[in-house]
């Protein structure tokens, strides 16, 4: 499919409020995958939950991925307000929504400015865009503005939300809805769904080495 990009703006304020919620458990189809991490794939799906309840036409959001377990040690009071303890803490990434940026800057263009610090483990977005079936490529105008039109307009098209995550360790994980199917069952999980993303949000994640843009928050 031919994805589109939509209006991508930033992230709102930290969420706390997503992280007391149990992390949910990863359906055999979702966990078949080998390589997927399940401390990933739960905080993408806990992430996704929590977004889908907000209904659609949402801006496009950043959270930066922690290990609970040293959240909950270097940051105790902070963990007991969200509801974390030691228990709860054991081989999990707590999801912590970013300060907005720029309205007029596409998600896109600004993770290529970012770059976590040290104590972050991961990091996830959240976009919506359209998507066209493959036999519409040859159709697309080449103009940005036209095609995104074109998308607009197309018979077939479909409202994709994307939540992708990544970690220091390589690891990555998507998961998809599809406003036409909007339920828990048909969101479709993997490793590898959306690998342009993927690949921005890994360089966020770099050592350093190049030059830092605008640090993001934990």
């Amino acid at each position: 499919m031919t994805e589109f990009d939509g209006d991508a703006e930033p992230s709102r304020e930290p969420s706390p409020e997503l992280s007391p919620e149990p992390s949910p458990e990863l359906s055999p189809e979702l966990s078949a995958d080998l390589e997927v991490d399940p401390a990933l794939a739960a905080a993408v799906l806990e992430i996704e939950g929590h977004i889908a309840t907000e209904g659609w036409d949402q801006p496009g959001r950043l959270y930066a991925l922690v290990d609970t377990a040293a959240l909950v040690e270097r940051e105790p009071a902070l963990a007991a307000a969200m509801g974390l303890d030691e228990a709860s803490a054991q081989g999990s990434l707590t999801p912590i929504e970013q300060d907005e940026l720029p309205n007029d800057l596409p998600l896109e263009i600004a993770l290529e400015s970012i770059l976590w610090p040290p104590e972050v483990a991961g990091c996830a977005a959240v976009v919506e865009r359209l998507v066209l079936p493959p036999a519409a490529d040859a159709l697309i105008p080449d103009d940005p503005a036209s095609a995104e039109e074109f998308a607009r307009e197309h018979p077939d098209r479909q409202d994709v939300r994307i939540v992708a995550g990544v970690t220091r360790a390589g690891s990555t994980y998507c998961a998809l809805r599809l406003r036409a199917h909007d339920d828990d069952q048909s969101v479709v999980g993997g490793a590898d769904l959306v690998p342009g993303l993927l690949q921005l949000l890994g360089a966020t994640l770099e050592e350093p080495g190049r030059t830092p843009g605008h640090e993001g928050e934990s």
